[in-house]
């Protein structure tokens, strides 16, 4: 049930939840701006949640489904990242820095999903 880069995207994704948080202290309390970061902040953090909850996976099915909820919620998560960018809440620098970490949990994850399905596939 579980892929070896399980241990890495759970590294990635805590060291990104902490990103998110920080990132959401500094916009509430420098930008005034609490709608936009609330959302990257739940989306950003709930990645590394289900990905804890897909280590204990009643079945292949289960963590498979965990692991693509976690994947929306990353893509979720860039979508909030470019709209705060966009809208000036965030500086290219600081975008681009914390975009990058999001996108490449989202690689993880695509990865993760496709080798479970393909191993699904094989043991019929």
């Amino acid at each position: 049930m579980k892929d070896k880069t399980d241990n890495i995207v759970m590294t990635k994704s805590y060291a990104f939840a902490i990103r998110c948080v920080k990132a959401y202290k500094y916009l509430a309390a420098e930008q005034k701006e609490f709608v936009l970061s609330k959302q990257m902040l739940r989306s950003g953090t709930a990645i590394g949640a289900l990905i804890k909850e897909a280590e204990h996976a009643q079945s292949t099915a289960d963590f498979i489904n965990k692991m693509n909820i976690a994947l929306k919620e990353a893509n979720e998560t860039e979508y909030w990242l470019m709209l705060l960018k966009d809208t000036g809440y965030m500086d290219e620098q600081s975008f681009t820095s914390v975009n990058e970490d999001c996108k490449e949990i989202v690689r993880l994850l695509i990865s993760i999903v496709k080798t479970s399905k393909e191993k699904i596939v094989n043991n019929k």
